[in-house]
């Protein structure tokens, strides 16, 4: 039986290409997607989400989740490395659609709507919809099979402040009332994702435009490797949400340790970093699995032999 999952997303590139990996891979079953301001607006995440899924045109659609802005508002965007639209500038038409429900009510009715514990939530974004559906229905957090969460660091820096990974800082609070929930988690870090560099010889592995996942991937993928050349001048990309989308499916790929986490709120030169309790003798209970290392030839062939194959089932 296909496992249910919830794709909880902020596209961004990486985001849709996950999307493209999930939405035909017949061990899951994509019950949701919900979007999520962080790499663009909410009004634009939404947007995105639709309209990935309307390239994409699965055969079942998920249901479709509308992003809010968090209550602090988004302190940064990716735009820099994703394009103004979010998508690489590429701007997809989209049907208007009315009466879209908020992410966290789609989260709850559809975990809900399963049986004990039978949904997977994979949280690519900032964590504002998983922390406002736990607040919204207190019990969720233990009526969650799993939450895969990309996020923050261990050992590492941050990606966008010294101590502080995008996704996190984007929501700290949310964040930290995920942290603490009684959910059982899995962290995948930037200290694992970034392991990972594709290349722009990955355009000679994807599949030809002829179908609609080729397609859509040879469209949204040329900005993201000008901006990482831009920004931090890599001749080649990294795809976070891939890799936790990988570590849903694969997770014997994936090496993972028990860790007590939290997330800083107050710090003026820290706020927003992932604080792990690694004393001796810790004080805090462990609340987490960490990723703490994965076998980056194997996770790498899993993504690109996962985008082949929807292409191949998508037509």
């Amino acid at each position: 039986m296909a496992r249910k999952v919830i794709l909880d997303v902020d596209p961004g590139i990486d985001d849709a290409m996950a999307m493209c990996m999930a939405m035909f891979d017949p061990r899951l079953e994509v019950v949701a997607v919900t979007a999520v301001g962080g790499n663009c607006s909410p009004q634009r995440a939404t947007r995105n989400v639709q309209a990935i899924i309307e390239q994409l045109d699965p055969q079942r659609w998920p249901r479709l989740g509308a992003a809010s802005p968090p209550d602090n508002g988004l302190p940064v965007d990716g735009r820099h490395l994703h394009g103004i639209d979010g998508l690489g500038g590429a701007d997809f038409d989209v049907a208007e659609l009315h009466h879209l429900h908020p992410s966290e009510k789609v989260i709850c009715d559809q975990v809900r709507a399963a049986p004990e514990a039978s949904v997977t939530i994979v949280a690519m974004g900032p964590l504002t919809n998983i922390a406002r559906a736990f607040h919204r229905d207190p019990e969720l957090a233990s009526l969650v099979g799993q939450v895969v969460m990309m996020g923050g660091t261990v050992s590492g820096p941050g990606n966008i402040t010294p101590a502080a990974e995008f996704n996190i800082y984007c929501d700290l609070v949310a964040a930290q009332a995920v942290f603490r929930s009684h959910s059982t988690k899995t962290l995948i870090p930037l200290d694992v994702t970034n392991r990972i560099v594709l290349s722009y010889d990955l355009f000679n592995q994807l599949p030809d435009d002829s179908t609609k996942v080729g397609r859509f991937l040879r469209q949204i993928l040329p900005p993201a490797f000008r901006g990482y050349r831009q920004q931090f001048g890599l001749e080649g990309i990294h795809v976070h949400d891939a890799i936790t989308l990988m570590a849903a499916i694969e997770p014997h790929l994936f090496t993972t340790e028990e860790m007590a986490g939290d997330v800083e709120t107050m710090g003026e030169l820290t706020i927003g970093m992932t604080v792990f309790d690694r004393r001796r003798v810790p004080a805090w209970r462990h609340n987490m699995e960490v990723a703490t290392d994965m076998q980056v030839d194997a996770v790498t062939d899993a993504i690109i032999g996962a985008l082949i194959e929807s292409a191949r089932r998508a037509g």
